[in-house]
């Protein structure tokens, strides 16, 4: 369940059901059993908290160790407010039904770079299926890194952005016939000329 906190208070009703018998019954009696199902519930109560906390890890995440204890201190001090305003925000019958609640830690710069090197890693297989090698140098990897974060949405951007900036001009190139005999490509990033596509036979 997505946003748990934007459901129908009936939902609560049903759930409180589920979590506490592990099993529900419609209307006509009929019967379905949750024993061996795991329910995850997802929230953004307390966001605006963690955006902050999102940017300063972010920028501090190359940064001197000091820096970093700070930052674990403040993002310690976050998630009790986090688990503050879900008490007011959720019923207490609801919530001492769950087993567990877990507050995820912001995303780092060495995780957003992980995260754009398996989208990379994904457009590497397609290419692949039409016998054409990729590569894609540093400073491209480092451009998707820093435009493909945002505080709000973490690393959403970045599939966005790859599409946008890799993917977009690969589809033309294809429909102008530019990579018909292409084997290897080497896609490469350099400022202010932006993207840049070398084609190997």
């Amino acid at each position: 369940f997505d946003e748990i906190e934007k459901a129908h208070p009936e939902v609560f009703n049903i759930l409180l059901q589920v979590l506490d018998n592990g099993r529900l019954t419609d209307g006509k009696g009929k019967l379905v059993n949750f024993k061996n199902s795991i329910i995850i519930l997802t929230s953004n109560v307390g966001s605006e908290y963690f955006r902050e906390i999102s940017r300063l890890g972010f920028e501090v995440s190359k940064s001197v160790e000091k820096n970093k204890e700070d930052l674990k201190d403040k993002t310690k001090i976050f998630k009790e407010r986090v688990l503050t305003e879900l008490k007011t925000t959720f019923r207490p019958e609801f919530l001492n039904r769950l087993d567990e609640i877990i507050i995820f830690d912001p995303l780092t710069t060495r995780e957003i770079e992980k995260i754009v090197e398996l989208q990379l890693n994904i457009l590497k297989n397609k290419l692949a299926q039409r016998n054409i090698e990729a590569t894609f140098d540093n400073p491209l990897k480092k451009h998707l890194t820093e435009k493909g974060f945002d505080p709000e949405y973490g690393a959403r951007p970045i599939k966005r952005l790859i599409q946008k900036l890799i993917l977009d001009q690969l589809a033309d190139r294809f429909i102008h016939g530019e990579l018909k005999n292409a084997k290897k490509i080497k896609i490469g990033f350099k400022e202010p000329q932006g993207l840049n596509i070398a084609i190997g036979a």
